[in-house]
């Protein structure tokens, strides 16, 4: 299907519509990435790269500070929201929290912010809402660490207009229960491998989370299942089941401290890593993130889900999250971001990037 370019001239709210009637979900975002790159090889002020579909974009003005401004142009699958509605103030649509608004702000200030203050670095990427492995921006630091440097990033996530200090961690594991196989007429003669996932859910139940306090933040843990399989037909007793947990976890953990805690929570238990990401300290004290949270209205709070200021966090790069979107909404059928947020976004930016 061939779509329209890409106007900057457009204000946030109609640009984040756009965005949004341009279907992206993970693995699909070679059309926008094309457009995304077309809309800014426009702007003389600017020298554009592209790896994979990922693109980067940047000013040379030899200014003493540069800063990333960093968002992924990939979404959750459709689920029968998309085209983007308008009813009031409120824009619904698969990808309008999560995070096209913010990209639409990137995009606005690329195009209208030709000598900010300091020199930017915007950055487009792909597959930040599937496995790690498959991330862009996990990519890009691999393949082209010198796009990324900086001083500081802004990772664009929903956070309601507010800044977002760090991120907790994730870890996915698969707790496996073991049990004895049976027709199920004669289950005495087998071991009910489900049955046997009881006292794994019943941890689960009664774990009680960390809160934890970083940098002034409240960071809460948090340790559930999130699915289970069991099961080989309807007249057989399992002889396995699998348990499949996420622990999210407070920055001051590293993802072997995480892992730890995880297999003396389910000591006994075969434990299987499915995924792990580390957490980012929120790092406020450093001079550049401490400007930006007095220049957005003095304000933090903890980012409870994990997100890419991880990467930036592994590089070196200070980074926090500050995007349009609500995060409560992200991933949703109702998926809806509040257009005053978009425009609200915008503005601490540009005042940040030309007072």
């Amino acid at each position: 299907m061939t779509y329209p370019a890409l106007d900057l001239s457009l204000d946030a709210v109609a640009l984040t519509a756009r965005l949004v009637d341009f279907p992206s979900v993970s693995g699909s975002e070679k059309a926008l990435a094309d457009a995304v790159e077309a809309a800014l090889r426009t702007l003389p002020h600017l020298t554009v790269d592209r790896d994979g579909d990922a693109v980067v974009a940047r000013t040379g003005l030899g200014r003493a500070e540069r800063v990333v401004l960093a968002g992924h142009i990939d979404t959750v699958p459709i689920a029968g929201n998309v085209p983007s509605r308008l009813e009031g103030d409120i824009l619904h649509g698969c990808g309008t929290s999560d995070m096209k608004s913010g990209v639409a702000v990137q995009l606005r200030i690329a195009a209208t912010v030709p000598e900010p203050n300091r020199d930017l670095t915007f950055v487009f990427y792909d597959n930040e809402e599937v496995a790690a492995e498959l991330n862009g921006l996990r990519r890009l630091a691999a393949n082209h660490p010198d796009w990324l440097a900086a001083d500081f990033a802004v990772l664009l996530e929903p956070s309601e207009a507010q800044v977002e200090g760090g991120c907790q961690g994730t870890v996915r594991v698969h707790v496996r229960v073991p049990g004895k196989r049976a027709h199920s007429a004669r289950g005495w003669l087998g071991e009910n491998a489900i049955h046997g996932a009881a006292p794994v859910l019943a941890l689960l139940a009664a774990y009680e989370p960390r809160k934890v306090v970083i940098d002034g933040l409240e960071y809460r843990e948090g340790l559930n299942a999130v699915r289970i399989e069991g099961g080989v037909a309807g007249n057989v007793i399992p002889d396995e089941c699998a348990v499949t947990v996420n622990y999210r976890f407070a920055p001051d953990k590293s993802v072997e401290q995480a892992l730890d805690h995880v297999r003396e929570v389910f000591d006994g238990y075969t434990i299987e890593v499915d995924d792990a990401a580390p957490g980012a300290l929120p790092g406020l004290s450093h001079p550049a993130a401490a400007a930006f949270v007095r220049a957005t209205g003095g304000q933090a709070r903890a980012k409870y889900g994990w997100t890419d200021v991880a990467r930036f966090s592994e590089l070196g790069v200070p980074a926090v999250n500050f995007g349009p979107g609500d995060p409560n909404y992200a991933h949703k059928r109702d998926e809806l971001v509040r257009t005053p947020a978009i425009t609200a976004t915008e503005k601490a930016l540009r005042q940040w990037l030309t007072s």
